[in-house]
């Protein structure tokens, strides 16, 4: 009886070593804690349906960044003079992720918009976008500033990695032997409903589909999205990141550089409007 008693004791505290090594997780209750219903977004404007606007995430606790269509912000609060009249949408990406697979390339995002309507643009704009757009922000058209064969200097290599080296030639392109296939092409940048980009290789050429512009947040970055690039791009200046340092934007020029072109130089763009 009493050997009895002992194997049953040692059996019971065996299972309890065991049962402690085991993880209790119920698998099927992990999930992602945020909801989007419990975030709560707001937008601000400055005068009624004017476009200066202060957008908040006011849920506390919560991280995230900001899209608001011309820029993206890590923080709960952007304040900006808005370019676009119309209905626009700003969407709040949380952060903290959830994985679903345990696996960091595999994230579920929450996200919550909210949509705002801007009648007028009564606050002033950065100088970026009056040069680029226009005066009136009627929208502009681009072209490069010269042809093939004219000993100019509009598309050219130039040294990599180092904005201030733009105007170093390492080989004049454009101006003597070998211009883009599309030199005669231009570019058309608008705000009508969206910070619009529009591409046409030549002259009566079907036109992009899709494209849009930003600026980076201290405006010495133009960036191009929507699978379009610049004039020039395709041929030797080819950049996938369409992202272009600002050297000079003006009413009357664009100078752009990319310090990382396809040939492991950097390359140089001069434009003019239309």
């Amino acid at each position: 009886m009493k050997l009895n008693k002992i194997l049953n004791l040692f059996i019971g505290l065996m299972l309890l070593v065991f049962n402690a090594c085991e993880p209790i997780v119920n698998r099927e209750e992990l999930q992602n804690s945020f909801n989007p219903d419990d975030i709560k977004l707001e937008v601000i404007q400055s005068t009624p349906g004017g476009n200066g606007l202060s957008i908040r995430m006011k849920t506390p606790g919560v991280t995230g960044y900001w899209d608001y269509n011309i820029n993206k912000k890590f923080t709960d609060r952007v304040d900006v003079n808005y370019p676009i009249p119309g209905k626009s949408t700003f969407t709040f990406y949380v952060t903290t992720a959830y994985m679903p697979n345990n696996n960091p390339a595999e994230v579920e995002y929450i996200s919550k918009s909210i949509d705002v309507q801007i009648d007028k643009l009564d606050q002033p704009l950065p100088d970026a976008y009056y040069a680029l757009v226009g005066d009136n922000l009627e929208g502009k058209t681009w072209v490069f500033n010269g042809t093939g064969g004219d000993d100019g200097l509009w598309w050219y290599m130039s040294p990599p990695g180092d904005p201030s080296s733009w105007a170093s030639v390492w080989w004049n392109a454009g101006g003597t032997c070998c211009p883009p296939a599309d030199v005669s092409g231009k570019m058309v940048f608008d705000l009508n409903g969206g910070a619009n980009y529009t591409y046409y290789s030549a002259p009566g050429a079907t036109p992009s589909d899709g494209g849009s512009f930003a600026f980076n947040g201290d405006y010495t970055k133009l960036i191009i999205n929507g699978g379009v690039n610049i004039l020039g791009a395709v041929d030797g200046g080819g950049n996938s990141d369409a992202t272009y340092n600002i050297i000079e934007l003006t009413s009357d020029k664009m100078i752009l550089y990319h310090p990382n072109a396809d040939w492991g130089t950097g390359w140089t763009w001069v434009f003019k409007p239309e």
